[in-house]
């Protein structure tokens, strides 16, 4: 027989009335709102019946097209999450000093950094830039979907899995405290002995799953699903960029699980791979992060790129200007990424040849990122630019990029980069290419891609008010930091003691309400747009005039997307076909066979959440009955038999044949 306390410990594990924070006012007040706002949202979905329509024609998707979309929307609102944080540390930053401690607790401040920088790259940029290859590559190669649609769907859901874990954190038990990468010996056991580092893991190691299954399923979908015409160099640039993404999530991302595997099993089993016992070593903690960190930059500015270079083509009239060269850099910075890791610890004490190494290579990835940057201008050269809201993100992304990567070369010199590591100058850097490039391209993506998705475009003034603020947001809350960074002021301090440097802090924050009125306006943007959609509406299906395959679908595109399966002969595959009279046939239709929704992703991505929690709080008999539980529904559904169906046969793809002899003028 067990004693009470024994029976208890075996059914909760660590978990107690404590690990509810009621104590804290602001986590308190934060539970209570976003519990009304679930609460109305629910309400909503019940009032109008929508848990049907939600379940069979999202939830349990296979469709490429609504999954990316369900990726986007995921990351907009955890990006809600991501930057309220910052706003907090920007707010306690400007007040907290002249011997003021702040609103913040160190305890909370410490929390709310590390949720920042986890949840902005591995919930938001990471949601973004998967969402938006998830939808266009397909339609861009002429594919009518992904290689492997349900682990499409098991990706996403694992994703958002992983999404839950984390913000589970905020009002079940804490969050790391550690900063975004959990640097040992502090995410050891010793010094983090609660349940914030096992938060940190269990959600990283959830959402790498989905992550890694994608980029297997992407790189499969370029490589064989082309449409016949093809050849790799007539691939659009930006299924180019998602190719060289996804080939680097999956060089990347065991990485990721092997290391905080390796972490899990120092906090969990006592190992000592993290420490400085029993051969140990914390510093090969920070090799194998950064191994899949610095990669991990580029996976985000990749398809930023690919952005780009189909907005300036398509807003100025003209086919991309030096389009090998474009290719031929973007495979260059996918290679070298992988050779300037060390980059982020010159202060390690590596020696002078190594870090000259790493210093050369970094300053190196700076050419092709250059080129890329003179392709854009040369495209723009003598060409009729058309200022929508896709360009002006464009401009904004040129201007405020080409600034982040000179202060990226400065950090590239070691003995600068032993003045600036530790130092706010760093943090002004990073934010400076991951918000000018990253964020700008995605809303770029955003904008240029919603007709296609949605049939109508977005509102063109709402879009405008929220570039403007991002663009002047960002400079107001960055610049100061370049200057503070200078002038020797450390990262991840939560108080100051000197008065002279509070106006700096002051001004960062004010950026930051900026930043906060450029989302609120992209809310708005796409309210006002529903409710305006029938006078945005585009009937045409290619609203901006794009060059690329994608616009020669209707919008929003079929589930099968292409009705025909073009051949492609130029890479500039609409305009080709257009000029070619491209024609659509009207009688001869074969049925299209096709995959069948399925709830086994939402199902597995559930019983992921359950695993972890019982990992993370000890509770061994759930995480053993949930591991056991994914086991037998991952088989079940191997079993799955009958599973696909037919579409029409007055809604489908004619016989190879005369597919051939219609594009042939045949028919």
């Amino acid at each position: 027989m067990f004693s009470n306390p024994d029976l208890t410990k075996l059914i909760f594990g660590r978990l107690t009335l404590d690990a509810i924070p009621y104590h804290e006012p602001i986590l308190v007040v934060t539970f209570l709102a976003v519990a009304l706002v679930g609460i109305v949202v629910l309400g909503a979905i019940t009032y109008f019946r929508l848990w049907g329509y939600l379940w069979k024609e999202w939830f349990t998707s296979i469709d490429h097209k609504k999954i990316g979309i369900m990726y986007i929307v995921l990351a907009l609102i955890m990006l809600l999450r991501g930057f309220a944080d910052a706003v907090m540390m920007r707010i306690q930053q400007a007040i907290a000093f002249n011997g003021s401690e702040g609103y913040l607790p160190p305890h909370h401040y410490d929390q709310i950094f590390t949720a920042h920088g986890v949840i902005m790259i591995f919930f938001v940029a990471m949601p973004l830039v998967t969402g938006l290859i998830n939808f266009v590559v397909p339609l861009q190669i002429g594919a009518r979907d992904v290689s492997f649609p349900f682990l499409n769907n098991f990706s996403f859901w694992m994703t958002t899995a992983g999404a839950i874990i984390v913000m589970m954190s905020l009002f079940v038990g804490e969050f790391a405290r550690t900063g975004w990468l959990a640097y040992p010996p502090l995410s050891g056991a010793a010094y983090s002995p609660d349940v914030g580092v096992d938060y940190y893991i269990w959600g990283l190691q959830v959402a790498g799953i989905g992550t890694l299954l994608s980029g297997i399923n992407l790189i499969a979908t370029i490589v064989k699903m082309r449409a016949p015409g093809m050849t790799m160099m007539k691939m659009p640039v930006f299924t180019w960029t998602a190719l060289c993404t996804n080939i680097l999530i999956v060089a990347a991302f065991p990485v990721l699980t092997a290391v905080l595997a390796l972490l899990s099993l120092d906090r969990y089993a006592g190992t000592n791979f993290f420490t400085n016992d029993l051969g140990g070593n914390p510093m090969m903690y920070i090799n194998l992060i950064w191994i899949w960190g610095h990669p991990e930059v580029y996976i985000l500015i990749l398809p930023a790129f690919g952005v780009f270079s189909e907005v300036v083509a398509t807003f100025c009239g003209k086919r991309l200007f030096g389009y090998t060269s474009m290719v031929y850099a973007t495979v260059v910075i996918t290679i070298l990424s992988y050779l300037v890791w060390l980059h982020h610890f010159f202060t390690m004490g590596s020696g002078a040849s190594v870090n000259s190494f790493f210093g050369i290579t970094t300053m190196v990835i700076s050419i092709p990122t250059g080129a890329k940057m003179f392709n854009w201008l040369f495209t723009m050269y003598r060409g009729r630019i058309r200022f929508e809201v896709p360009m002006l993100w464009t401009l904004g992304f040129m201007i405020t990029f080409v600034i982040g990567g000179m202060t990226g070369v400065l950090l590239a010199v070691p003995p600068a980069d032993f003045v600036l590591h530790n130092s706010l100058f760093l943090i002004a850097h990073f934010h400076n290419v991951i918000i000018g490039g990253v964020v700008f391209g995605m809303f770029a993506g955003i904008t240029y891609w919603f007709p296609k998705a949605f049939g109508f475009k977005l509102d063109p003034f709402w879009g405008k008010m929220s570039f403007w603020f991002w663009f002047t947001g960002f400079y107001f809350a960055f610049m100061p930091l370049y200057v503070l960074g200078l002038m020797g002021v450390t990262r991840r301090l939560n108080r100051f003691d000197d008065p002279s440097l509070q106006i700096w802090f002051v001004i960062a924050a004010f950026g930051a309400f900026l930043i906060a009125l450029g989302i609120v306006s992209f809310l708005i943007q796409l309210v006002v747009s529903f409710m305006k959609r029938e006078q945005l509406r585009d009937l045409t299906g290619d609203p901006w005039g794009g060059r690329t395959l994608e616009w020669s679908t209707s919008s929003p595109p079929p589930q099968y997307n292409f009705a025909l399966t073009p051949i492609v002969y130029d890479h500039d595959a609409w305009w080709d076909m257009k000029n070619r009279g491209h024609a659509r046939p009207t009688n001869g239709f074969l049925p299209i066979h096709m995959p069948r929704n399925t709830g086994t992703g939402i199902i597995l991505g559930g019983l992921s959440i359950a695993f972890a929690f019982g990992m993370i709080w000890h509770i061994w008999w759930l995480a053993a009955v949930t591991f056991a539980a994914m086991l037998i529904v991952s088989i079940g559904h191997t079993f799955n038999y009958n599973r696909d169906f037919y579409i029409p046969a007055d809604e489908v793809v004619r016989t190879e044949a005369e597919r051939t002899r219609l594009l042939a003028g045949q028919v």
